[in-house]
């Protein structure tokens, strides 16, 4: 398998990296860059849908459904109170961890569902509205 464990549509090496380029150039639109994300630690950033991510991290089935479950939050939550919650969460969570930012960011609940479900391709399909506050 390609990925490891994860078989985006259950077909062959090839036929899954061309579904995997159209279904890319199709939903969210990708940015390979140096300036975003900003840190060591993280390898792609969503913004308002669109997917920033840095020249040697891999972008893998794996990775576009975990940030196409930020999407999803995005729109549900009609992106800015997005933005705002999300800062605000990790803020909260920077002062329960002890100021140590990676556990903080690991604490937010958008971060929760998307790490939680990102190996699961049909997640987004069944995914109930608001599930980051969900359990």
């Amino acid at each position: 398998m390609p990925w490891g464990n994860f078989s985006l549509f259950g077909v062959g090496f090839w036929c899954e990296r061309l579904i995997f380029a159209l279904l890319i150039t199709c939903f969210m639109k990708v940015f390979v860059n140096r300036i975003l994300p900003v840190g060591r630690h993280f390898g792609a950033m969503n913004l308002f849908g669109i997917l920033f991510v840095k020249p040697d991290v891999e972008v893998s089935p794996r990775l576009l459904n975990h940030e196409e479950i930020h999407s999803r939050q995005m729109r549900e939550l009609l992106w800015l109170p997005f933005y705002v919650l999300y800062v605000t969460e990790w803020v909260v969570r920077l002062v329960q961890c002890g100021m140590r930012p990676i556990e903080a960011y690991r604490r937010i609940s958008f971060e929760r569902e998307a790490y939680r479900h990102e190996g699961d391709s049909g997640y987004l399909g069944r995914r109930r509205r608001f599930a980051m506050w969900r359990r």
